[in-house]
C-alpha cells in the first residue's frame, strides 16, 4: 500500500481521540527517525520524553531479544530476576524503600493516590483523603489521574470528576496553605510541569511543600513521569531541589520506549498497601524490567546524566542567542533536556510552527497552548542541538514574515 492509502486507512480506523500527522515512521537510529518516504527527522520529541537512549539502541535491542527468548510474562505470582534487580536499583538511586511496578505514568500516579489515601485511612486512622494538586498539572488519563489534573480542558465531557482533589496555584505556597485542612492526605506535584507548558518549580516552592507535609503529617508525592530517569540531568529532578518525596511516580524514560512504570515509596508510606490491596497484571513483567535495567545501565555507562545537563544548557543558550530579535519569542525555559519555548502567538500559530518544523526535518510538539516542547533523546550531541535550533529559527522567521 502507498503512504497515502495507509494514512487513509489509519484515519478511517483509529479512535477519534487521535489525529496523527500524515507521516508513517519506518525506522530510527539514535536521535534520528525516517519515514516510509525516506525523509529523515531530527527527533526532539522522543516519543514524548520516552526514548531516553534514542532509537534502535543496540543494548536495548539485544536485551529485548534475549529476554523474549527466555520469558516475557509470569504475573506477580512469581519472582523474576529482572524485577528483583530493577527494584533494588531503583531504591538505591532514589533513596526510597519500596517499589510497585506497573506499565505507565497514569498507573503509577493512580497507585500513588491510592497508597496515600489508604495510608491515611487504614494505617494512621485519620479521615484524610484530599489530594492537593496544581493549576497547569498533568498526571494521566485514567479517571483518578485526570481528576488530579488541574486543567479543565482535560475534564470536558467526562464530569463528574473523582472527588477528593483540590487545586492550588503552581509555585504559590500561600495558595497551598489556604487549602490544607483536616481532610488533606497529601500533595501531588511535578518538579517541572510538562503538559502545562514546561514550567519548572522554584526551589523555595518545593522545599516549602516539604515543610508543609512534615508539619501536617501528610505525604509529599512527586510525579516524575516526564522528569525522571535522567531527563533533567540527574536521575530524578527532586535531587536538584534538595527535596526528597515520600512517594515518587516514574514511567516514560524508564523503559526507553517499552511500556514500564513504577511507584516508589518510603518505608513509612509503603505500609498503606497490604497483600491484595492493589495490583497490576503486567506490572513487573520480566521483559519490561529487563529493558528498564538496560536503560539504567546505559545511562550510567554512556554518562548521559552529564550529557543531559551539558546539551540542555547548550540548547537553551543557543536558542536564546539565535532568537534574540525574534518578536514571537517570550521565554526559553527548562531543565536539562526538558525545554520549552513560549511564543507570543495563538494556539493555531504554535501548531503551525510544529507542522512547519516537521516539514523542515525537526520533530517537536506543543505543551500547554503556546509553548513548543523539546525533549530529545539523552544521547543527543552538540551538532544535533545546533541543527535543531537552526530549524527552529528558520520556522519562526518564516512565520514572522508571513504574519
Amino acid at each position: 500500500m502507498t503512504t497515502e492509502s495507509l494514512v487513509e486507512t489509519g484515519n478511517r480506523t483509529v479512535s477519534r481521540n487521535y489525529s496523527p500527522a500524515p507521516v508513517i515512521m519506518s525506522h530510527g537510529d539514535g536521535a534520528w527517525l525516517w519515514d516510509t518516504e525516506g525523509r529523515r527527522y531530527l527527533d526532539f520529541l522522543a516519543g514524548i520524553a520516552v526514548s531516553a537512549l534514542g532509537h534502535n539502541h543496540p543494548a536495548m535491542v539485544a536485551a529485548i531479544a534475549d529476554q523474549a527468548s527466555r520469558v516475557m510474562h509470569i504475573s506477580n505470582a512469581f519472582w523474576s530476576e529482572p524485577q528483583i534487580m530493577l527494584q533494588d536499583r531503583l531504591t538505591q538511586l532514589s533513596g526510597l524503600d519500596r517499589v510497585y511496578m506497573c506499565n505507565s505514568g497514569a498507573e503509577a500516579n493512580e497507585a500513588a493516590i491510592k497508597l496515600v489515601r489508604r495510608w491515611q485511612r487504614v494505617v494512621r486512622g485519620t479521615p484524610r483523603f484530599e489530594i492537593i494538586t496544581f493549576t497547569g498539572s498533568f498526571h494521566g488519563r485514567t479517571y483518578g489521574a485526570i481528576s488530579a489534573t488541574a486543567q479543565p480542558k482535560y475534564h470536558a465531557g467526562f464530569e463528574p470528576m473523582v472527588p477528593g482533589f483540590v487545586y492550588a496555584t503552581f509555585n504559590d505556597l500561600s495558595s497551598v496553605e489556604a487549602l490544607v485542612g483536616p481532610h488533606t492526605a497529601g500533595i501531588l506535584v511535578e518538579p517541572v510541569q510538562g503538559e502545562g507548558g514546561v514550567t519548572p518549580a522554584t526551589q523555595d516552592f518545593l522545599q516549602g511543600l516539604r515543610a508543609i507535609c512534615d508539619r501536617e503529617g501528610i505525604a509529599l508525592m512527586m510525579d516524575e513521569v516526564q522528569t525522571g530517569i535522567g531527563r533533567t540531568g540527574t536521575w530524578f529532578a527532586f535531587e536538584q531541589f534538595g527535596v526528597r518525596p515520600d512517594v515518587l511516580s516514574l514511567a516514560k524514560g524508564l523503559g526507553g520506549g517499552f511500556p514500564v512504570g513504577a511507584m516508589l515509596s518510603s518505608a513509612r508510606l509503603s505500609e498503606g498497601f497490604t497483600r491484595g490491596s492493589h495490583a497490576s497484571t503486567f506490572g513487573g513483567n520480566p521483559l519490561g524490567c529487563r529493558v528498564a535495567l538496560t536503560v539504567l545501565e546505559q545511562i550510567e555507562a554512556e554518562n548521559l546524566l552529564s550529557n543531559a545537563r551539558l546539551q540542555g544548557e547548550h540548547f537553551r543558550h543557543t536558542l536564546r542567542n539565535t532568537l534574540t530579535s525574534c518578536p514571537l519569542v517570550l521565554e526559553v525555559r527548562g531543565l536539562g533536556l526538558m525545554n520549552g519555548l513560549e511564543l507570543d502567538a495563538s494556539a493555531d500559530v504554535t501548531a503551525r510552527a510544529v507542522a512547519l518544523a516537521r516539514s523542515k526535518g525537526l520533530l517537536c510538539n506543543v505543551a500547554g497552548t503556546t509553548v513548543l516542547r523539546f525533549v530529545p533523546p539523552l544521547v543527543i550531541d552538540s551538532s544535533q542541538v545546533e541543527q535543531g535550533v537552526a530549524i527552529v529559527a528558520s520556522v519562526l522567521e518564516e512565520i514572522s514574515q508571513s504574519s
